[in-house]
C-alpha cells in the first residue's frame, strides 16, 4: 500500500508539472503531437491488435459478460477510429488563450473572459481501451495533463496504446508525462488518485454505475460523471412510420453494451398496431427479448410483461421495455420520470411537438428524428470524448475540449484606480 502511494504522489507531481507546460504549448506543437499520436497507432495497428487480444483472451477466461468483451475488443476498425478521432481533434480550433466578452465599463477598464486548461485531469474507466487514444488527445489539445487509470481486463492494451501517445509526445517537443496511465492493477491506486486534491483537479470516471457510483462517494476533487443511460426513443402519432422504423431498429441494435442504446421504446396508442408489429418482428429476428406493458403485449404476443423496474433499468444488452402511451404528453412525462438525462429522441413530423420535446424532455441530449446512437463527442464534431456528462454544473452531455477548459476574468486598464 505504501509503495502505491508512493507510486501515485511520483504520478501527480510529474502531471502537475507537465500540466504547467502544456498549459504553455502553442497551437502547432500540439496538433503535431496528435498527428504524430495517430501515425504511431496506425502503424502499430497489428501490435495493438495482438496487445489486445491477449486482454480479450482473459476476459473471457474470467467470465467477463459478453458487453464488457464487446467494448474491450480492437479491431482494424476501432484502431483507424481512434486514429481519425486524433486528427479530427488537431482540425478543431484551439480555444486556450481566447479571450471573449470583452466590456467596456463606466470606470474605463475593460472585463472579458479567457479561456484556459483545468489542470490534471484524472481519468478513470473500464474496458474500452480507446479511451485512452480519446482522453490523450482532449486532454492534449485543451493544454491538460492527464493521468489514465484503465481497468484491469485492458492492462495490456492501454499500455501498448499508451505507447503511441508517448511516441508523438516526444516527436512533438512535449514531455512525456502529459499523459500518464497507470501501470499497476491494484484498486488501491484508484483511491489515491482520486483524493490527490494537490495534484488533480477533476476526475472523469467512465464504466458502469457501480464504479462510478463508488467513485463519485469516495471523490475528494470534482467529478464530471453520468451513471447510467436510460435513454428513450418516441413514435409519435404523427411519425413517418417508415423512418420510425429504421431510428428505432438502429437505437436499440447497432450496438447494444453502450450508454446511448435505447432502453425504452414509446409508441403513440394511435399508431402501435401499424408500427410494432414490424418493428418487433426486426427485434425478435435479431434476437432482441422484448418486455412490454399491456397495450404492447396485445399487439406482439411473444412479448413479455415489463415491471416497473424495467423502466428504470439501462439494459446495456439485447433487452429492449416497451410502453404504448396516449401522446406527447405521456411520453414526456415517462420520460422525465424515468430517464436518466442522458440522451431521448422522438420520431414526428410535426414540427411544434418536436419543439416542445426539445423544450421539456430535461436531458444532456435531445433529438429530432435520430437514433439516440448520436450521442457521441465524434459525431458531434468534438473529435472524441472524454466522457458523457448528465450533471448540471460545468459540462452536460459529451465532453470534449470545451468542457476540459474553464474561464478566468480578465481587466485591461490604463492606470484605473478604484474611488
Amino acid at each position: 500500500m505504501e509503495n502505491i502511494k508512493t507510486y501515485m504522489q511520483q504520478i501527480g507531481q510529474q502531471a502537475r508539472a507537465a500540466s504547467r507546460r502544456m498549459a504553455l504549448a502553442d497551437t502547432a506543437a500540439k496538433n503535431c503531437a496528435l498527428e504524430a499520436i495517430a501515425q504511431a497507432i496506425v502503424d502499430g495497428s497489428a501490435q495493438l491488435i495482438a496487445e489486445n487480444a491477449k486482454d480479450v483472451a482473459a476476459a473471457k477466461q474470467n467470465g467477463l459478460d459478453a458487453a464488457s468483451v464487446d467494448r474491450l475488443t480492437l479491431t482494424e476498425k476501432t484502431v483507424r477510429s481512434m486514429a481519425d478521432g486524433l486528427r479530427q481533434i488537431a482540425q478543431l480550433p484551439d480555444l486556450i488563450g481566447e479571450i471573449s466578452e470583452m466590456k467596456y465599463r463606466p470606470t474605463g477598464i475593460q472585463v472579458g473572459k479567457m479561456r484556459v486548461p483545468l489542470g490534471v485531469i484524472g481519468i478513470i474507466y473500464e474496458s474500452r481501451p480507446n479511451v485512452t487514444a480519446d482522453a490523450a488527445g482532449l486532454c492534449l489539445k485543451s493544454g491538460n495533463a492527464a493521468i489514465l487509470r484503465g481497468g484491469s481486463e485492458a492492462i495490456h492494451s492501454n499500455q501498448a496504446i499508451a505507447s503511441c501517445v508517448h511516441a508523438g509526445l516526444r516527436a512533438a517537443g512535449l514531455p512525456e508525462t502529459a499523459v500518464q496511465v497507470v501501470n499497476t492493477t491494484d484498486r488501491a491506486a484508484v483511491g489515491e488518485l482520486i483524493t490527490m486534491k494537490e495534484y488533480v483537479d477533476v476526475i472523469v470516471p467512465r464504466g458502469g454505475k457501480s464504479l462510478i457510483e463508488r467513485i463519485a462517494e469516495g471523490a475528494t476533487i470534482p467529478v464530471i460523471k453520468h451513471l447510467d443511460g436510460i435513454c428513450h426513443v418516441y413514435i409519435d402519432d404523427e411519425a413517418d412510420l417508415d423512418k420510425a422504423i429504421v431510428i428505432a431498429d438502429n437505437a436499440k441494435t447497432h450496438r447494444y453494451g453502450v450508454c446511448n442504446a435505447m432502453e425504452t421504446l414509446l409508441v403513440a396508442q394511435s399508431v402501435a398496431a401499424k408500427v410494432l408489429p414490424p418493428l418487433c418482428k426486426i427485434y425478435l429476428d435479431k434476437g432482441v427479448e422484448l418486455r412490454g406493458d399491456d397495450a404492447a403485449r396485445s399487439l406482439v404476443s411473444q412479448m413479455k410483461a415489463a415491471t416497473e423496474e424495467d423502466w428504470r433499468t439501462e439494459y446495456l444488452a439485447p433487452i429492449l421495455s416497451v410502453r404504448v402511451v396516449a401522446g406527447l404528453d405521456a411520453a414526456i412525462e415517462h420520460i422525465n420520470t424515468y430517464s436518466s438525462q442522458h440522451t431521448d429522441s422522438i420520431v414526428t413530423e410535426n414540427y411544434t411537438k418536436a419543439m416542445r420535446f426539445l423544450r421539456e424532455v430535461d436531458s444532456s441530449s435531445v433529438m429530432v428524428n435520430a437514433s439516440t446512437r448520436f450521442a457521441d463527442g465524434f459525431e458531434y464534431g468534438l473529435g472524441a470524448e472524454i466522457g458523457i456528462s448528465t450533471d448540471k454544473l460545468h459540462a452536460r452531455g459529451p465532453v470534449g475540449l470545451e468542457g476540459l477548459t474553464s474561464q478566468k476574468f480578465v481587466v485591461l486598464g490604463n492606470g484605473q484606480v478604484r474611488v
